[in-house]
């Protein structure tokens, strides 16, 4: 399905300040959807007719529309309250409602324009289902009359506000709780959702005739300064969010003036206990600062083990078992590499080519001859359990290619990557002697190549080719199924 950007810059001749209007809209417009009890359908003129760019449901009643009909047309003269709406410049109501479908429907349009006095971009038709309409509740009411003044703020240009950045999806919604404001900031109106969150704030009172700022003040900020950002959102007096926290309860406010004909009438506040919701959140952070220092302790514990080796390494007199204990030391390395940047990172993925860098950088620098490596191609994100046993592969396949593939001389080895959405493909080419006759993975002693087999196969559920290189030398070649989720494969 075409994005609403598509759909503007394909059919319609919107500026791109009107489509950043349009934009901050539709991110916002559940409010209003949620408070006429209607759904609602963005309209903006085409040399077709009306194109149909945005369309929101309400989750307070049922719905008018069960097939999206975003991307639709319709002509000119078919809707004529979008054209009435359009060529007057004001919100048009019809009188009887339509049962064209079988349900009785009552059609608005609201006119949408980003200033008192500008062009307009579009007009939102508010399709209201009367099929279960019965005598509204106090509730019921006064939503209808906040989606009232807040439709006349969209027809005026005033709603979204200028200037603000859209509502993160987080942000309290019309069911969480709804608190409706005088001009004073007192209360007039007080949902059972919110009138419960404020109890559990503390308050015994009653909201109802309150001024919100000031109780909400007095029950958060006793023995402390008073926050004025809170002072200014639980009066309505600027369109912002705000937390409040008291005896181990957060609530969250988001503040909606309410602006009519350049005048503020009162406001609109929307209130949600999210509790539970940071109590999760603090549980993570605890976690992740603990994985966090697991890691950092288990890098700590496996440079010592490290160091160990090398110091015991120095010490012997056969030469075999001194190469053998420094092989020891670059696979433990490696691990530690892995380990310390695990302890860097907020979650349990990795961002692998640091690792791979450093691990090339330490073969060179213990290689007895002038051997350049190189990497061409990114890893991208690794997951841990995936980066360990690859940062250990690398190390081995690269001290091979080193020491038995270019056999102390000279030369060049380089690391190729491509990184597919659920595949990693990895190819280390040496230009050296090439491999004996009668080379076989499967029978070969070498324990540095076993590992490699090991690990790839048996561990990560890979492939492992190991063949001639063409022009002379070694070519390994692995490919590693990888599962992280696409969004995170090139995220650093």
């Amino acid at each position: 399905m075409p994005t609403l950007s598509d759909l503007v810059a394909k059919h319609t001749d919107l500026s791109s300040a009107d489509l950043e209007w349009v934009h901050s809209l539709v991110s916002d417009w559940q409010l209003l959807a949620d408070l006429s009890f209607a759904d609602l359908i963005l309209w903006i003129p085409a040399e077709e007719g009306w194109i149909a760019v945005a369309q929101m449901r309400p989750t307070t009643g049922p719905t008018v529309y069960h097939d999206d009909v975003v991307g639709s047309f319709v002509a000119r003269n078919e809707r004529p309250l979008i054209e009435t709406a359009w060529q007057e410049r004001r919100i048009c109501r019809e009188g009887d409602p339509d049962w064209s479908t079988g349900v009785p429907v009552r059609e608005e349009t609201i006119p949408v324009r980003r200033a008192l006095d500008g062009p307009l971009i579009g007009v939102i038709q508010r399709s209201t289902n009367l099929s279960s309409a019965r005598t509204p509740s106090r509730l019921e009411l006064t939503y209808l009359q906040s989606a009232s003044d807040l439709a006349q703020m969209v027809a005026e240009g005033r709603f979204p506000f200028h200037g603000d950045e859209p509502m993160l999806v987080r942000s309290p919604r019309v069911g969480d709780g709804l608190l409706r404001l005088d001009r004073a900031g007192r209360v007039t109106y007080a949902s059972p959702n919110a009138l419960s969150a404020y109890r559990r704030l503390g308050l015994h009172a009653d909201l109802v005739g309150s001024e919100l700022g000031k109780t909400t003040a007095d029950l958060c900020y006793r023995d402390e300064p008073i926050n004025e950002d809170l002072m200014l959102v639980a009066s309505g007096k600027v369109p912002r969010e705000t937390e409040v926290e008291r005896g181990g309860t957060v609530v969250q406010l988001r503040a909606i003036p309410l602006i009519i004909s350049g005048g503020r009438i009162g406001a609109l506040v929307l209130v949600r206990d999210v509790t539970e919701l940071r109590r999760r959140e603090r549980e993570l952070l605890t976690k992740d600062a603990t994985i966090r220092e697991i890691h950092h302790r288990v890098k700590n514990n496996l440079q010592t083990v490290a160091a160990l080796l090398r110091l015991q390494s120095r010490r012997l007199r056969v030469p075999e078992g001194r190469a053998a204990l420094d092989e020891a030391v670059r696979r433990v390395g490696s691990i530690a590499i892995v380990h310390e940047t695990l302890a860097q990172m907020p979650e349990e993925l990795v961002a692998f080519d640091e690792i791979a860098d450093r691990v090339i950088q330490m073969t060179a620098e213990v290689s007895v001859a002038q051997v350049a490596l190189r990497r061409a191609g990114t890893f991208g994100i690794l997951p841990a359990a995936v980066a360990t046993p690859i940062a250990m592969v690398l190390t081995e396949l690269l001290q091979n290619a080193v020491e038995h593939g270019l056999d102390g001389r000279p030369g060049n080895v380089q690391v190729r990557v491509e990184r597919h959405q659920d595949t990693l493909e990895m190819v280390i080419a040496d230009e050296g002697q090439g491999l004996p006759p009668g080379f076989d993975i499967e029978t070969n002693s070498n324990l540095g190549l076993q590992i490699v087999r090991t690990l790839v196969v048996g561990e990560l559920s890979g492939r492992l080719d190991i063949a001639p290189r063409e022009g002379g030398g070694t070519e390994v070649v692995l490919s590693i199924p990888v599962n992280v989720p696409t969004n995170d494969i090139h995220r650093i």
